[in-house]
């Protein structure tokens, strides 16, 4: 039915894909959401001390 090659090569397959599947839910459930939330609240940061630089330069 089976050579011992064709096993290990669909094993190779299996986890390459399987892996492949986790590190796809990983970056799509931690990883980029980390990513935007700290690109949002670094550009709030940014507007937020632009606004107070105003303000002092108007005083």
């Amino acid at each position: 039915m089976f050579e011992f090659d064709q096993y290990l090569g669909f094993l190779a397959f299996m986890t390459i894909l399987t892996i492949g599947f986790w590190l796809m839910i990983f970056l799509l459930t931690f990883v980029v959401p980390y990513w935007l939330i700290g690109n949002i609240r670094e550009l709030l940061k940014e507007r937020s001390d632009k606004k107070k630089a105003a303000a002092a330069a108007r005083e």
